[in-house]
């Protein structure tokens, strides 16, 4: 799978080095000279990961990654800028909430590897929401369960730890599996 990066820099020829750095890493490389352009190519299609130069007349690259930021939550920030302030980098991890802060000129190993790293946490942390969503919708179902068949989320073990069924007379053993085949087909 081929990971959208998109690098935002005022100057051309920045963007073709940076370009050249990451010719051979799996990416399909956009380029913007502009956080207008950068935010009309982000409505247009999804992006992994922003990498933008600090210093760009119209709109500073800390404004265009907050806004980004708020748009677009998933996608990784980073901040190349050859102006290493300490406001300026306060700036862009407070308000766009940066992944990292690179100054320029950059090694080139080092960009690749800070690109890497953003697009694995991203996955991580999508992963991560994935997954918290499918055990709530688990949880919910285990909680209908229990609240139609009181204890029946509730495991009894013997002294080896053997789980005891009780084959009670009052289970309605066939409506339970009904209905248990009802919910898992439902998630």
């Amino acid at each position: 799978m081929a990971y959208r990066i998109l690098l935002v820099d005022d100057e051309p020829m920045v963007l073709e080095a940076l370009k050249r750095t990451l010719h051979k890493e799996p990416y399909e490389i956009l380029c913007a000279t502009s956080g207008n352009e950068a935010l009309a190519i982000l409505d247009a299609q999804s992006v992994d990961a922003v990498i933008a130069d600090e210093m760009m007349p119209g709109m500073l690259g800390s404004e265009l990654l907050a806004a980004v930021c708020r748009r677009y939550p998933d996608t990784m920030r980073i901040i190349l800028t050859g102006y290493a302030g300490l406001e300026s980098a306060l700036r862009a991890i407070n308000e766009g909430q940066i992944y990292r802060y690179l100054t320029k000129p950059c090694n080139e190993l080092e960009l690749k590897i800070t690109i890497r790293q953003a697009i694995q946490h991203r996955e991580l942390a999508v992963m991560s929401r994935r997954l918290l969503k499918k055990a709530k919708h688990q949880n919910t179902i285990l909680q209908q369960l229990e609240s139609n068949h009181p204890g029946i989320t509730v495991l009894q073990r013997d002294s080896t730890g053997t789980i005891v069924i009780d084959d009670g007379d009052d289970i309605d053993l066939d409506g339970l599996i009904q209905q248990m085949r009802v919910e898992s087909e439902k998630s």
